[in-house]
């Protein structure tokens, strides 16, 4: 952080905030560039979610830890925007760092907006999503021309905590890949039921990429139950579409399959 020696006050010239994207969860899965961009941070702001490994490519920035999670005491967004600003208004490079990708259900909208109001410039750092680390883990394509159009991302916990359009969402024919859905498997498992077959393939992915990633390869129509006896919760992902039949599985029940660990 840069100082003016001549008044003893900040100098606000050079002063940025950077939203860096950590992936799912495995180091190895950074960018380059954003490794970089950890390299030059005076401030490291850290969601939850993140490795706290990664500061350790942050070695000259004061770290503060800014998480948050459904359902648990978590900073207030608005107090990290003006953290945000405050820092890069005295000369700072602020790294915010969030989990998967930056701009995928991370808030990233909002602090965005809020610093281009304030005059702060941002540069965005792109990632790896958790829907694509689960993909990756059960060794299937989202988007397999042999089963469906296309992929949709969709959380299940709105602002307002109302439900998405399940029907309307089952109706686009494309791989669902829903986020922040654990704590609603029951409910959502039930909609969308009203839609499609008790038989379409569906899988839970949770901590995908991370040493206790676990994943379930299941039916919509026993979704909610075997994960439940499974004991997934968050931070999970749930996929639900006719490509998750092409999941690479070992031969076990051909309704259930239940792994834990990378290896």
């Amino acid at each position: 952080m840069k100082t003016n020696h001549d008044s003893g006050t900040a100098d606000t010239r050079g002063g940025k905030v950077s939203l860096v994207s950590a992936g799912p969860g495995d180091l190895e899965l950074l960018t380059i560039k954003a490794a970089r961009t950890l390299a030059t941070a005076d401030v490291l702001m850290l969601d939850d979610l993140v490795d706290p490994q990664i500061v350790s490519l942050a070695p000259r920035a004061r770290v503060i830890r800014v998480g948050k999670r459904g359902g648990c005491r978590s900073t207030p967004q608005a107090f990290i925007c003006r953290l945000m600003r405050r820092y890069a208004q005295r000369g700072a490079h602020v790294v915010r760092v969030k989990g998967g990708d930056a701009l995928l259900f991370g808030r990233a909208g909002e602090e965005i907006g809020f610093l281009r109001k304030s005059g702060i410039e941002v540069v965005i750092v792109n990632g790896i999503s958790s829907g694509f680390a689960a993909a990756a883990a059960l060794g299937v394509s989202l988007t397999h021309r042999d089963h469906c159009r296309g992929v949709t991302f969709v959380t299940a916990h709105a602002q307002d905590h109302s439900e998405p359009n399940w029907a309307a969402l089952a109706a686009t024919g494309t791989t669902l890949a829903i986020y922040m859905g654990m704590d609603r498997l029951e409910s959502l498992s039930a909609a969308l039921l009203l839609q499609l077959p008790a038989h379409t393939p569906a899988a839970v992915v949770q901590a995908a990429s991370q040493p206790d990633e676990a994943r379930l390869l299941t039916t919509l129509g026993r979704l909610a139950v075997d994960a439940r006896h499974a004991g997934l919760g968050s931070p999970g992902v749930i996929l639900i579409g006719a490509a998750l039949a092409e999941a690479a599985a070992p031969a076990l029940q051909p309704s259930l399959l239940l792994a834990k660990g990378c290896g």
